[in-house]
């Protein structure tokens, strides 16, 4: 791996959310400092790595699919910027949705996580995606 620290943050930036993909949640979990802020704007935000913990498990209850199609990523210092797609699945959930997300990092850990999406659209997607997909024969 690079000695350069914005090269280093975007590989554990981009090793969590293979993690997460990948659903190695031991993986994704380490690499999460114990004060970590996880929020998707404009829902509240969760503060502790016990609270972002349980607040992705209750999410695997209605997602078990996660899949990231990076568009962009960029990093400043122990800021990283990512431009992705968003496939959430499940037996009764489908939608893909545009995200930012802004990851901040300190001795190798994420200290915060933020995503912005258009929560509208979001919804209108979660709520015709699986009809749309039965249409479609998928």
């Amino acid at each position: 791996m690079s000695n350069d620290p914005e090269t280093r943050n975007i590989a554990t930036v981009e090793e969590f959310l293979h993690a997460l993909e990948a659903k190695n949640t031991e993986l994704a979990f380490s690499l999460l400092s114990d004060d970590v802020v996880y929020q998707n704007v404009p829902l509240p935000a969760d503060r502790g790595k016990e609270a972002v913990i349980r607040t992705l498990r209750n999410f695997e209850r209605l997602v078990t699919g996660f899949e990231v199609k990076m568009v962009n990523i960029a990093a400043k210092g122990d800021v990283v910027l990512t431009e992705r797609i968003d496939i959430l699945s499940g037996p009764l959930v489908y939608v893909d949705i545009w995200v930012c997300g802004t990851f901040e990092l300190r001795d190798g850990k994420i200290t915060l996580w933020r995503d912005y999406f258009d929560l509208a659209s979001a919804t209108t997607k979660l709520l015709t995606g699986r009809l749309l997909r039965f249409v479609a024969g998928n």
